[in-house]
């Protein structure tokens, strides 16, 4: 229980809960969504609730020592492109779920680094070690593991500043019009389905830029773009894109997958990844190829 000071008056109730837990905003949300966060008797039920001074804000924080450690699993295989003391970074496969979640306990990728590497077992959360982002399960490329505390302070805070550059190939549906542009528009849960993010006026301040590099029209519409993420909030790029009428080519879940094209997945590919090293401040860039299953199906456009 903790009472709101005049610094904090008029924050919103889930940066508040953040800077008290030290749980990030995505766990958060989690938790006002399932009723552990109250303004004195009242349950809050959106994030984007702000505070008063004087409030009385209760938090029921999961007992985090009861969360079982990860196993290590070694025979998830990872594909490591860099690798030094301080950070680990990977050329996540399709399929290949980061971390453990509802569904997804066993072959993580997270499993098969902590077999690799035992000490990220002491990195970050014990259920997640050493990640400090993450890729949805369809798309691949690339993404940076801490490998130290101190690495992982300063990911999490370069991130938090905006400060780590993440680009993404993505074919889509039709040709935008202007070519380039930037797409600003907050995120949030969808309230028909839970398991989808939508366009939300209470939702997460979310950026997407974009560029068109080539267009196509035969056998369909398409373009392929280059996307920036600005701001890095679940499922944001096929969100955005969906949301300006050009959802990503073989996404069922943001109308993508249409059957006059049929692709393998969701064709999103991270291919490159900037950040400054947390043990020397030099900047370092990775780039990662598109992988075969879709430039198969670049080569089957005009």
């Amino acid at each position: 229980m903790t009472v709101v000071p005049a610094a904090l008056a008029g924050e919103r109730i889930d940066r508040v809960v953040a800077m008290l837990t030290g749980l990030p905003r995505s766990e958060v949300a989690l938790l006002v969504a399932g009723g552990a966060v109250r303004i004195g008797d009242r349950a809050v039920t959106k994030p984007s609730t702000r505070v008063a001074e004087g409030d009385v804000v209760t938090v029921d924080v999961p007992d985090r020592g009861a969360i079982a450690p990860l196993a290590p699993e070694p025979e998830v295989a990872v594909p490591v492109v860099f690798v030094d003391e301080q950070v680990i970074v990977v050329d996540k496969p399709p399929e290949l779920v980061v971390h453990p979640g509802a569904g997804n306990d066993r072959g993580t990728m997270a499993a098969g680094l902590l077999a690799r590497f035992p000490e990220l077992a002491a990195v970050g959360e014990p259920e997640r070690p050493g990640i400090v982002h993450r890729l949805d399960k369809g798309t691949s490329g690339l993404l940076v593991v801490a490998r130290t505390a101190d690495a992982y302070d300063s990911l999490v805070a370069q991130l938090s500043a905006r400060a780590v550059e993440r680009r993404y190939t993505a074919l889509v549906w039709g040709h935008p019009d202007p070519p380039t542009g930037l797409v600003d528009a907050p995120i949030g849960r969808s309230r028909r389905d839970p398991t989808r993010m939508a366009i939300a006026a209470d939702g997460r301040e979310a950026r997407t830029g974009y560029e068109v590099r080539r267009s196509f029209t035969e056998p369909v519409e398409v373009a392929l773009l280059e996307c920036r993420l600005e701001t890095g909030r679940t499922h944001q790029i096929r969100v955005h894109l969906a949301a300006i009428g050009h959802p990503i080519v073989g996404d069922p879940r943001y109308r993508g997958a249409r059957t006059r094209f049929p692709v393998p997945r969701p064709f999103l590919h991270a291919h490159r990844l900037a950040f400054d090293h947390p043990g020397t401040g030099e900047r370092v860039a990775f780039d990662a190829p598109l992988p075969a299953d879709l430039a198969a199906v670049l080569d089957r456009l005009t």
